[in-house]
């Protein structure tokens, strides 16, 4: 099963694009997606579809990583639609609250974008390892080098956090199963067993997540990793494909962001 963050292998023309190109790629689409209207949505969409089918990934897989954002979604959703100011609607009044059309526009239009750009994030990582990630950000990030800051560090730092979002919901798992063999209850119906269900999650899921990072940390350093630049046994280098896809995407971010 695939979990969030982790790497599918496939021989598709995604997974040989230069790691740079992903990021920009990426980037990019993300700044379109803040930017566009509905029909702008709808277009963004068809091009993550068939950037999927393009990658051989299974679209299944692709919206399971949807799955652990859904809450926060929803919950977003619904403050958009309880609290922006606009003409009601008069079939779902909710007691003193009211639904307004421009809440439902609204909240259907950010939500999407932001489900749009979990998705974005999934392909990069479904289609890049974390070293191919951590390459492509410290070349590109290497023009920060001239005010003292280390491309590389930051890249690794980048490159650990999107490495620990699967651990992080596995450790979630593994404590939510624990608590639950021993009588948990993590669907209470008042207030204080909902945060008393989310201190038995919390406490222990925060413990083993810093012992996670304690054997990172030793296994780095038991490695000799030091701070600083570092040398690749291969180099990422751009072919004339990799530059005419980077123009083109440029080019289609300027002309939505100018338009």
């Amino acid at each position: 099963m695939y979990k969030l963050g982790q790497y599918v292998y496939q021989e598709s023309p995604v997974h040989r694009l230069d790691p740079r190109v992903k990021l920009i790629a990426v980037i990019a689409l993300s700044i379109i997606i803040l930017h566009v209207n509905f029909v702008g949505l709808i277009a963004a969409s068809a091009m993550a579809l068939a950037i999927t089918l393009l990658a051989r990934l299974s679209w299944g897989s692709v919206l399971k990583t949807l799955r652990p954002v859904l809450p926060f979604f929803f919950c977003l959703f619904l403050l958009y639609i309880f609290f922006t100011p606009g003409r009601p609607i008069p079939a779902f009044p909710i007691g003193p609250v009211q639904i307004s059309y421009e809440g439902l526009n609204f909240g259907i239009l950010q939500v999407w974008k932001f489900l749009l750009l979990v998705v974005a994030a999934s392909i990069l990582t479904m289609t890049a390892t974390q070293s191919e990630i951590t390459m492509g950000m410290e070349r590109l990030l290497r023009p920060i080098r001239i005010i003292g800051i280390s491309s590389h560090d930051i890249a690794m730092l980048l490159s650990l956090a999107l490495r620990f979002m699967p651990t992080l919901l596995d450790e979630m798992n593994c404590v939510s199963q624990a608590q639950l063999a021993r009588g948990a209850n993590f669907n209470p119906r008042h207030l204080s067993g909902k945060i008393r269900a989310i201190r038995y999650l919390a406490v222990p899921l925060a413990i083993n997540v810093f012992r996670r990072c304690d054997e990172l940390v030793d296994a780095m350093e038991a490695r000799g990793y030091q701070q600083g630049h570092r040398t690749y046994l291969r180099e990422l280098v751009l072919s004339r494909r990799d530059y005419c896809l980077v123009a083109a995407i440029l080019i289609l971010l300027i002309v939505v962001v100018y338009e």
